[in-house]
């Protein structure tokens, strides 16, 4: 018995070494962690169980018969972090470059049917060359396999991928299908095709980083929602997201003690300029709203005229999203569309309340816009919120004009509550617009048609640029003070909590995609 369990012992240790030493080291000299060094730092002391430590790839071609790695490239298992139950896998870059083999994908679907069954998240640690050339369509059929999951996974358990190496071909379309992509900067890289196909095909010349760098990625295409400086970094982002989430779509985030007080805030006062043409930064105002845990922000870095993410209410966790005076006035373009329709049905999948802050001028026009979808990428955000069964609570700071006012969450697709602050202006458009419009005759016939235009706009502001108009009509459920925001807000998702809608029987709505 004892030299059985020598052998045993001496496979785990190989098993462990991964690719061997050497490779540690190379991996270490990118400023790069190993798989197991990435699994060690995420989970909780002690608490990862392994499976699949002895598998090996099952290839004779091309010499691999003679090329055996315990692990065949990829670490799965399970364990807790901050005490959840999580599933992960993290793939070895020592071992073939991290490449998916027809084992590899076993390994990977495996865990990935493990978080399904018990309704935990699945987290991802992606460090891969691709799919192993050597075993052909094999490998391809693993990422085929891997994607259904994905596909099976959505909207029942969380889903997260972190990006900590090359991502490249087929492997870039499980991250791109689960809830949230982290990238590490200057090491990891997401694309279809790499700089050299690019180069050959388009005469394009582009670096690695600049073709599908973390900030490329972040800032252009918005297919990540974090970055990180490092692989410590990035992981420490992991345990803060998952905080805010619930372990899957039948459960809801675990509250945090919290002891109700006054919650009145004056600062919410004066954030606002009076010039209404004059910027603010909506930020101030969700700080001034939320406890006093940092706000999360998802997606900063891409179409900053919208700001999503995640924070805590009373203790309990909600997602907020708010339209960014700061850039370009916070008008909605396909891009800010795109980002809050995404993260709104990220919310109502798990249960997550809703906080939607407007101040928005309308849509961005323009024939960038218009060429490149602004209807049907406007209408993805309007069916999102439409959509969405969470409780639903808006607040208008300062302007809704137009269809926009619609879009965000008014009371006419579904807000269960809406509050107005005492200077919003909520209008068709804005008043030197409406009056050019309006009293167009009049003011071209006038002697002085500046003195009548401004005149004009004066008599359309006071009739309806503010809240009163709407809140006569039940639009507005109530004008409020700024300072009793945060306590009116705790109330009305209290008032929430259990909320129940019954949908039309359906497969599946046709979102505008």
């Amino acid at each position: 018995m004892k030299d059985k369990i020598k052998s045993l012992e001496d496979k785990i240790a190989k098993a462990e070494l991964g690719g061997g030493q050497k490779r540690i080291e190379a991996q270490h000299a990118k400023g790069k962690l190993t798989a197991r060094e990435r699994v060690h730092f995420l989970m909780d002391e002690g608490s990862f169980e392994e499976v699949g430590t002895l598998v090996t790839h099952r290839t004779k071609d091309f010499g691999m018969d003679k090329q055996l790695f315990y692990g065949d490239g990829v670490v799965t298992g399970y364990g807790t972090i901050n005490g959840r139950q999580v599933c992960v896998f993290a793939q070895d870059f020592t071992v073939f470059g991290g490449s998916l083999s027809e084992t590899h994908a076993e390994k990977i679907c495996k865990v990935m049917d493990m978080a399904m069954k018990i309704g935990v998240p699945i987290i991802g640690l992606n460090d891969s060359g691709g799919a192993r050339i050597q075993e052909g369509v094999r490998s391809l059929g693993g990422y085929a396999d891997i994607f259904h999951r994905n596909v099976m996974a959505s909207g029942v358990i969380p889903q997260i991928s972190a990006i900590m190496g090359p991502c490249a071909g087929g492997a870039v379309y499980s991250p791109a299908m689960t809830d949230f992509t982290l990238m590490v900067e200057n090491s990891s890289y997401m694309f279809v095709t790499g700089p050299n196909v690019v180069k050959t095909v388009t005469n394009e010349e582009v670096s690695l980083e600049e073709l599908g760098g973390a900030m490329t990625h972040a800032t252009k295409s918005g297919v990540t929602h974090f970055t990180a400086e490092n692989d410590l970094e990035c992981i420490e982002q992991i345990k803060e997201l998952l905080g805010f989430l619930p372990q899957n779509c039948e459960e809801v985030s675990k509250p945090l003690p919290y002891d109700l007080n006054t919650e009145i805030r004056e600062k919410l006062e004066t954030i606002i300029p009076e010039n209404a043409h004059q910027p603010y930064d909506m930020r101030h105002i969700i700080n001034e709203i939320i406890d006093d845990s940092p706000f999360f922000e998802v997606h900063k870095h891409y179409a900053e005229n919208i700001v999503v993410g995640f924070a805590r209410l009373a203790g309990k966790s909600i997602g907020i999203v708010a339209n960014q005076p700061m850039s370009l006035a916070g008008v909605l373009d396909v891009n800010s569309s795109k980002k809050a329709a995404r993260f709104t049905r990220f919310c109502d999948c798990f249960n997550i309340p809703l906080l939607v802050l407007v101040d928005v001028p309308g849509f961005l026009p323009g024939t960038d816009q218009e060429w490149n979808g602004i209807i049907t990428n406007g209408a993805k955000l309007l069916y999102a919120l439409s959509e969405a069964t969470v409780p639903k609570v808006t607040v208008i700071t300062r302007k809704a004009y137009g269809g926009a006012y619609d879009v965000m969450n008014s009371k006419h697709i579904g807000a269960d509550l809406n509050y107005a602050w005492p200077g919003a202006e909520i209008a068709v458009m804005g008043a030197k617009g409406a009056s050019e419009i309006i009293f167009r005759k009049e003011i071209t016939l006038a002697d002085d048609p500046e003195a009548v235009l401004k005149e004009k706009e004066e008599e359309y502001a006071n009739k309806f640029a503010n809240p009163y108009s709407a809140a006569e009509r039940g639009f507005i459920d109530e004008v409020i003070f700024p300072r009793n925001t945060r306590r009116k807000l705790i109330k009305a998702f209290a008032l929430l909590e259990n909320k129940v809608v019954n949908l039309p029987k359906k497969k599946h709505g046709n979102i505008p995609l």
